[in-house]
């Protein structure tokens, strides 16, 4: 089933970075995030721990949908991983900058995994764990500090947005950049086609934030 204004695309995802890179696609979707316990269990390991919340969470919008009219469910979850460990979101600015000191002047992974579930049918359909190399340049405490006080990566995995204030630290990215952001553009679009749900696609421009 095509994606359509009857039938649209549900993107499980309170994020408005991953609504904005949805919505460039041109495709008709609505918001319905999922609510759930995205705490690590003991000994998680990070694939295993995407793997897990993306399901639970396509699992808990198909509840919260029900018998609406849709094509499909998306949702994502994204993770910081540097040396085998998660680096969540910070709970406050001391924290930000603690977790920004671990990645300053090094390289982390950023993974996104995303599942898409079709209507009327039970289970994941399709899902991927797309990884992103990110070369943060060295600063010392006290840029960190001055960083994580502007408050902007309070509510981002890692303490950072790449496609903010937080660029001015990056000096490379290899892999997909949307990815850091939130959601790998590309692969999406190529899995929606995949299973029959987009066909052209009528691009949106991205107006830049005034």
């Amino acid at each position: 089933m095509l994606i359509d204004a009857a039938h649209p695309l549900v993107l499980g995802s309170g994020s408005p970075r991953r609504r904005e890179i949805v919505s460039a696609l041109g495709l008709p979707f609505q918001v319905l995030a999922a609510d759930i316990d995205e705490s690590v269990r003991p000994g998680e390991l990070p694939l295993d721990y995407l793997e897990r919340v993306a399901a639970e969470k396509l699992a808990a919008v198909r509840v919260r949908l029900g018998a609406a009219p849709h094509a499909a469910i998306l949702v994502a979850d994204t993770s910081v991983v540097i040396d085998g460990d998660i680096l969540g979101k910070p709970s406050d600015v001391a924290d930000a900058a603690r977790l920004f000191s671990r990645i300053a002047g090094r390289m982390h992974s950023v993974f996104t995994r995303y599942a898409i579930g079709l209507a009327g049918q039970a289970g994941v359909q399709q899902a991927r764990t797309v990884e992103t190399q990110v070369q943060v340049r060295a600063a010392d405490a006290d840029e960190i500090r001055a960083y994580a006080a502007t408050g902007e990566g309070l509510d981002k995995a890692g303490a950072y947005a790449a496609q903010g204030i937080g660029s001015f630290f990056i000096e490379r990215v290899v892999g997909s950049y949307s990815n850091v952001v939130g959601l790998p553009a590309c692969e999406v679009l190529a899995d929606l086609r995949q299973l029959g749900l987009a066909g052209a696609v009528a691009f949106n421009p991205v107006r830049a934030r005034v």
